[in-house]
């Protein structure tokens, strides 16, 4: 009786070890936690029904098969998650932009500030393109070229800044350059820099563009849908 009782605790503290192992093991490789019920189950003598430790066994496989199987479903949600947050519509994805004439440019960012053009606030012309119409960042926004290439109000597609319409020129932007307009340097700095890249050629402009033009781009409700990728917040 007492060796009876010996051999029982030791097979207990070894069913204990072997679960906890099994556990950590999985956490580890990822093995399906049915996997390891049945190592339980099947190592186990199937005379044995009646030992005192069978009843023991099936609860600690119990156990580790609640908390293993938790595991996937956490990670098919995160999955979910990444999934739904990959889908997102952007421009990039949603117009087949190998319809388009492409054009190699080195783009750069500006500012309305003094850094870019010499202009303060309280300034008349503080924030006035060549066109007329005010600097914008947004679904549309302004952006300086050599007008001898692209004229004012030519639309192009440059891939993760947007729709830009040429409303600027500068005296540094000859040939194929671009001026990509921000609101601050900091987003220049962050959100851009320099970069040599392909763009879409969308529509040449004539030479001219109105406030009432632009408004109408950035207004298209076709549209809409991407203008928060741009701006940061929905508008209607």
């Amino acid at each position: 009786m007492f060796k009876m009782k010996k051999w029982a605790r030791r097979m207990t503290m070894t069913l204990l070890f072997v679960a906890a192992l099994l556990t950590t093991f999985h956490s580890i490789s990822g093995v399906e936690a049915n996997t390891i019920a049945r190592f339980l189950y099947q190592n186990y003598d199937s005379g044995s029904e009646e030992h005192p430790l069978t009843e023991h066994k099936q609860k600690v496989a119990g156990i580790s098969y609640k908390f293993l199987s938790s595991i996937p479903r956490l990670r098919a949600k995160a999955a979910a998650s990444t999934s739904a947050a990959e889908a997102s519509p952007t421009l990039e994805n949603s117009i087949d932009w190998s319809k388009y004439p492409k054009k190699k440019m080195t783009a750069t960012g500006y500012t309305a500030g003094i850094e870019s053009t010499g202009k303060r606030p309280g300034h008349p012309e503080y924030g006035i393109t060549y066109s007329g119409v005010k600097v914008k960042r947004d679904l549309f926004s302004t952006i300086a070229a050599d007008l001898s290439v692209f004229p004012i109000g030519t639309v192009l597609f440059i891939p993760d800044y947007g729709y830009g319409v040429v409303a600027d020129k500068g005296g540094a932007i000859k040939g194929n350059k671009l001026d990509l307009y921000y609101d601050t340097v900091d987003e220049v700095y962050e959100q851009w820099g320099k970069r040599t890249l392909e763009i879409s050629i969308v529509k040449m402009g004539d030479g001219n563009l109105t406030e009432e033009e632009l408004t109408k781009m950035n207004e298209d409700k076709a549209l809409q849908v991407f203008r928060q990728q741009y701006t940061g917040e929905k508008k209607s």
